[in-house]
């Protein structure tokens, strides 16, 4: 059986567009990990490495400069189950809102301490692509 349990750092994160288009939704420098804890549940957090710092408290700052933060960070977490070469999570809760209740699927590539995890999505539309992220298991993290 494979075993994602841990935390994996973020290394990188490109989406594939059936266009050709090639982006980088958070830039090229990203910060955050996924984490698969052994009773069944999951946390990822990304965001970009250089996103500024808000002018002033976390609800006091100009709606731009909160609306930019926002636009530079992902976040979600629920439960997650295995299914052969896929990994479903089910979205409790996340930045974004219209994921929650719903279920992200990944399919997944474990070799040694790297995992990939890749998702269509937006099929049969003009924003059609594939989604490619790549994740490092956080040795530190190990006890």
């Amino acid at each position: 059986m494979t075993d994602l349990t841990g935390r994996w750092l973020i290394l990188d994160w490109v989406q594939h567009y059936d266009d050709g288009r090639v982006v980088r939704p958070l830039g090229e420098r990203l910060v955050g990990f996924i984490q698969y804890g052994a009773d069944g549940t999951m946390s990822c957090v990304i965001a970009d490495a250089d996103r500024k710092r808000l002018s002033a408290g976390q609800w006091n700052s100009p709606a731009q400069e909160r609306a930019d933060a926002y636009s530079r960070y992902l976040s979600y977490s629920g439960r997650y189950r295995i299914e052969g070469d896929t990994v479903v999570h089910e979205v409790e809760i996340s930045l974004f809102p219209n994921w929650e209740g719903g279920r992200q699927v990944r399919r997944f590539r474990l070799s040694g301490d790297d995992l990939d995890l890749t998702a269509r999505l937006e099929e049969g539309t003009s924003e059609a692509r594939t989604a490619a992220l790549r994740w490092r298991r956080d040795t530190s993290a190990r006890a």
